[in-house]
């Protein structure tokens, strides 16, 4: 199955990228669960698109008559001064197509994350930095991390963002040549020096997607063939062509 182009006409009309991106993401964990992690891990998707959370405001204003047709006492409103700075803040999108890999142990344990990149990601400074920062915290946890980068539409090197967010923007020089990529990326802390370890390959509409290593532990890794996936979500929103 070659990559489609999700971003551009026809398929960004027919079949929206945000809906692409979740069954993509459920995909990915499936095919995970069915046979490629050991016994004692399990995936997840977890979507989060712009950030949004929406408070039920007539259940609240609900819940605070009854408290005072109670009889309870209200508490005292206090305003407090006006603050002494007041500095410009540029919104940052959250937007959140990711694959978590969990490990139980006495309780789940975040080993690994596969993010879907999103063009909310890749549209502003401040979304960059913002996913290229969580990227960097999840490998300086000894969290793996897997970047799938199919977005047409921006052309961002959110590759070279990471890089920054770890402070090695010197090491920044690879850059796919389509400008869509996938990077499987692992943290070996242990070692002296600490280094970042990287798999990375190119991507690009018409070919088919690649076979990259899913770091579980720093002796352990599993194939994750994304053309396998990526075909049964094509599939199952009729994607033919």
């Amino acid at each position: 199955m070659p990559l489609h182009d999700h971003f551009h006409p026809p398929w960004s009309v027919q079949r929206p990228w945000e809906g692409f991106h979740s069954a993509w993401a459920t995909a990915i964990a499936f095919h995970l669960n069915s046979g490629l992690l050991p016994g004692d891990y399990f995936a997840m998707p977890l979507l989060e698109v712009g950030g949004r959370i929406e408070v039920d405001g007539g259940t609240f204003q609900e819940a605070e008559g009854a408290g005072d047709a109670s009889g309870g006492e209200g508490t005292a409103a206090w305003a407090p001064p006006r603050p002494t700075l007041t500095i410009p803040l540029e919104a940052a999108a959250t937007d959140a197509f990711e694959v978590q890999v969990l490990r139980n142990l006495g309780g789940p344990q975040l080993r690994a994350a596969i993010e879907l990149v999103s063009p909310a990601n890749k549209d502003r400074a401040g979304s960059r930095r913002v996913f290229a920062a969580k990227c960097a915290g999840y490998l300086r946890r000894r969290v793996a991390v897997m970047v799938i980068d199919v977005v047409t539409a921006r052309l961002a090197n959110l590759h070279a963002e990471l890089l920054r967010a770890l402070d090695r923007a010197e090491e920044s020089s690879w850059e796919s040549p389509s400008r869509l990529y996938a990077v499987s990326y692992r943290g070996v802390l242990e070692a002296d020096p600490p280094r970042l370890e990287a798999w990375p390959e190119v991507l690009a509409v018409g070919s088919t997607l690649p076979v990259l290593p899913l770091w579980l532990e720093p002796d352990l890794s599993v194939r994750l063939p994304l053309e396998e996936s990526y075909a049964v979500t094509c599939g199952s929103l009729r994607m033919r062509g």
